[in-house]
């Protein structure tokens, strides 16, 4: 493998942040709620399984771009909110969207 893989910032937020329904849960939270439940995300990102979405909430609380905050009225509910790191990824998306409509439309 090439040293810049390893070492490039673009390689490593790809690696991160690049997959498909990873960029649509961020894409959900700035754009849309920045706080939601796993249910609403599961509607919003319809075909997504839930396994598939438990997975990644996963890998983004894991990384700190979302929290995840359990209410402490009853019913309990899991609730997932962007954080700052999260909503700094906004203008990347800005750009992606500008590019394609630039480009491809």
């Amino acid at each position: 493998m090439d040293y810049r893989q390893y070492t490039c910032p673009i390689h490593k937020t790809t690696l991160l942040v690049g997959d498909r329904w990873t960029l649509f849960l961020i894409r959900e939270f700035i754009y849309e709620n920045e706080e939601q439940g796993f249910n609403q995300l599961l509607r919003a990102l319809k075909p997504i399984s839930s396994r598939t979405l438990s997975k990644k909430l996963k890998q983004l609380v894991d990384h700190d771009i979302i929290k995840k905050k359990i209410t402490k009225e009853k019913p309990l509910q899991v609730k997932y909110h962007i954080t700052k790191k999260g909503r700094a990824l906004k203008k990347a998306l800005d750009s992606m969207g500008v590019w394609y409509k630039k480009y491809h439309t």
